[in-house]
């Protein structure tokens, strides 16, 4: 597939079959696949994706590819194609088969093992098992290889061979191509998501500086379109120079990743304009780190370990805090910037308002678990300290009304950490911690098992009314919140412990807030919205999950926070009585009368509530008149306490939404732009949205 092949061959590193080590077999893959893909879910269905990405990756790395192709085609597959070297396919000396099989159906064989003469220098795929997992969880596997002039092809289906290697046809390029199509038996949903690939694919771009990566969601492609074109997919070795008509996305970037701390703050206000970066090898240790402060509370530092991310962090994040924290007090201090009365920066302090990508690349990598969350080589953390801590030392130095503009961050930081704290010591003392001070609003449950409490947050003292009066009082606590609380995403922690509805929520809760937070003490395990299905409903909702989100996020995590659906409509049919959710499931219940109704809707005065008589034939041909009576819900307060238990607390019958954080990459985002201070890209997001907005409450 490349070009210069020449260039390639004077790579440094032979790989050839003798290369690929093996350790074990591979049916413990299907058995438990938790173990070696996280879960079962949409996680570990992406999971697969990433697995053979970090192959062609680990090329790219190596400097032996520049180019990867991934193709979501019909049939819930997915194609990855590199112009890397190629599998290697010529015969194992242990295994007595091609090393391609080798690779495909063992598990711990890969070329990431045998130290200086392996196929890698450095690699994520340490454990080897990234092909052989993939395959092992996938219903059909192909591997194409081109190498050595020629086409080698081999099919798997659950792991296993449906044939030996074949050479299919000669070729003047190099590179591998593995398309794979998931195991229903083993995914509960074989679904991917588009915007979840493109996200961390266009994160690898920018770790990887001179990679080209392609990105074509085929899956509505059909056959029709290749035979057109006179092809097979199989026959295809980029489908972007096919010019298909369907979405695409490509990325490049020289700038590695100052442009990533430039595209994660292109909706911030930086507080100093030039982006700290620095880039050294310390003992066998390749250390990158970009950052940037900018004007918020919130801190986020994006990790990765041989280009994988780590949401976990890990050792190399241990090493970039204490140093960042020790760099700046040492500069404050010998500055006088930090006065005795300050006393010093604590890790939260210099962590506020920050913007970082750390990235190390070790030659042996160690992680806690398949998944990678976490890294745990100890040398990375020295690595890191020693790096980091030289060059920032440094940049510092250089750069006194920056240096200044961080300090002065910082000191904001520390002077607003000490006001909280005397104001959380003052709202939540221990017995309010332990229940014994409880908000007088809140109408408590009766069951001391928290897994089993349930905490109702409805808007205004009217629906909290009816609530506590439909509720079930064992287990169902009710906590009515007057208007609207208060932007967090605007105030700090000594503001928000002055708004008394906050307050009131955080003792509830019983978890306490900041440094102090424990989610063990979390006195119900479902925290229910319950709001009006109207604008300032939404708005209210919007305001309590940018909370949640900010101060409380493993109550989201631990899968704690839901969101109540009450009915849109209550429609009497005679003697009947049915809710509605939505209005395709009020016409489904009107059926031939949806439209009538529809239109008397829209005439009757308060446009809520309807009555009108329609003729039903009976057995004997006769006809029958048939009270329709439609009423449209715009809050709680309206409904009646058995109404609102039938349709909205009972859990028998309710419908409730969990919030869950699949990507706290784009959450932290839309958070900054919606109910951050910056207008210009709300307003802006608003534009572009507006025609998808549903008004119609």
């Amino acid at each position: 597939m490349a070009k210069d092949e020449t260039k390639k061959a004077k790579k440094e590193g032979a790989y050839g079959a003798d290369e690929i080590s093996v350790l074990e077999g591979l049916e413990p893959v299907r058995r438990r696949p938790g173990m070696y893909i996280g879960s079962t879910g949409i996680d570990g269905l992406h999971h697969l994706v990433w697995e053979i990405f970090d192959n062609s990756r680990d090329e790219a790395m190596g400097g032996y590819a520049d180019r990867i192709e991934v193709v979501l085609l019909p049939g819930n597959r997915v194609r990855v194609a590199d112009n890397g070297r190629g599998i290697p396919v010529d015969i194992h000396s242990k295994t007595k088969v091609s090393a391609l099989e080798t690779v495909m159906t063992t598990l711990h064989a890969g070329g990431k093992f045998g130290g200086e003469g392996s196929g890698y220098k450095v690699s994520g795929g340490l454990h080897g098992v990234g092909a052989s997992v993939v395959n092992a969880l996938s219903i059909y596997t192909r591997a194409c290889v081109h190498r050595d002039g020629g086409q080698y092809v081999q099919e798997y289906s659950q792991g296993k061979k449906k044939a030996a290697v074949k050479k299919v046809g000669n070729s003047k390029s190099n590179g591998t191509i593995i398309t794979f199509e998931p195991d229903v038996e083993i995914f509960k949903e074989v679904k991917f998501d588009w915007n979840t690939i493109v996200s961390h694919l266009r994160q690898q771009a920018y770790l990887v500086k001179g990679l080209r990566i392609h990105i074509i969601d085929a899956r509505d492609m059909g056959e029709a379109i290749l035979t057109k074109k006179n092809t097979d997919y199989n026959d295809v070795i980029w489908f972007s120079e096919l010019e298909l008509e369907v979405p695409s996305t490509s990325f490049y970037f020289e700038g590695g990743l100052v442009s990533l701390v430039k595209f994660y703050n292109k909706l911030q206000k930086p507080i100093h304009s030039t982006v700290f970066y620095v880039e050294k090898e310390v003992d066998d240790v390749g250390v990158e780190v970009a950052l940037q402060y900018i004007d918020d509370f919130s801190s986020h530092i994006v990790p990765f370990a041989n280009n994988i991310y780590n949401p976990e962090g890990g050792t190399h994040i241990t090493g970039f805090k204490t140093a960042l924290t020790r760099i700046l007090n040492t500069y404050g201090k010998k500055n006088n910037l930090i006065k005795e009365a300050d006393g010093g920066f604590t890790g939260d302090d210099v962590l506020e308002g920050l913007m970082a990508v750390v990235s190390v690349k070790l030659r042996e990598i160690q992680f806690e678990g398949q998944t990678k969350a976490k890294l745990g080589s100890t040398e990375a953390q020295g690595a890191t300290a020693t790096v980091f801590g030289d060059a920032f030392t440094m940049f510092l130095e250089e750069n006194p009304d920056e240096a200044k503009s961080i300090i002065n961050k910082g000191l904001l930081a520390l002077r607003a950490r000490k006001a909280a704290k005397a104001a959380k010591d003052s709202v939540l003392r221990k017995g309010a911690l332990e229940g014994m001070t409880l908000p007088g609003k809140l109408a408590d449950c009766q069951v001391k098992d928290s897994s089993s409490a349930e905490l109702f947050i409805v808007e205004g003292d009217s629906a909290g009314g009816t609530a506590k009066m439909g509720r079930d009082r064992k287990t169902q606590a009710i906590l009515p919140l007057r208007g609207k609380i208060l932007n967090v995403e605007r105030a700090r922690l000594d503001r928000m412990l002055g708004s008394e509805q906050i307050k009131n929520l955080v003792i509830a809760m019983g978890t306490s807030i900041g440094d102090t937070f424990d989610l063990e003490k979390m006195r119900y395990h479902k925290i229910i919205i319950a709001t009006d299905a109207d604008v300032d409903g939404a708005h209210i909702r919007t305001l309590i999950l940018t909370l949640m989100y900010r101060y409380f996020r493993p109550i989201i995590d631990a899968g704690y926070i839901y969101i109540a659906q009450p009915p849109l409509f209550k429609i009497k049919k005679g003697k009947e009585i049915f809710y509605a959710y939505s209005d395709e499931e009020r016409d489904k219940i009107l059926g031939k009368d949806a439209v009538n109704l529809e239109e008397l809707l829209k005439e009757s005065e308060n446009e809520q509530v309807v009555e009108t008589d329609v003729e039903e034939e009976e057995e004997d041909t006769k006809k029958k008149s048939t009270k329709i009576h439609v009423q449209r819900y715009k809050g709680l307060g309206e409904m009646n306490a058995e109404e609102l238990w039938e349709t909205t607390m009972d859990p028998a019958r309710r419908i409730l939404k969990q919030v869950k954080v699949d990507d706290a990459e784009d959450a932290n985002k839309v958070f900054d732009m919606l109910m951050g201070s910056e207008v210009p890209p709300r307003k802006a997001f608003i534009q572009s949205h507006a025609k998808m907005a549903n008004l119609d409450y």
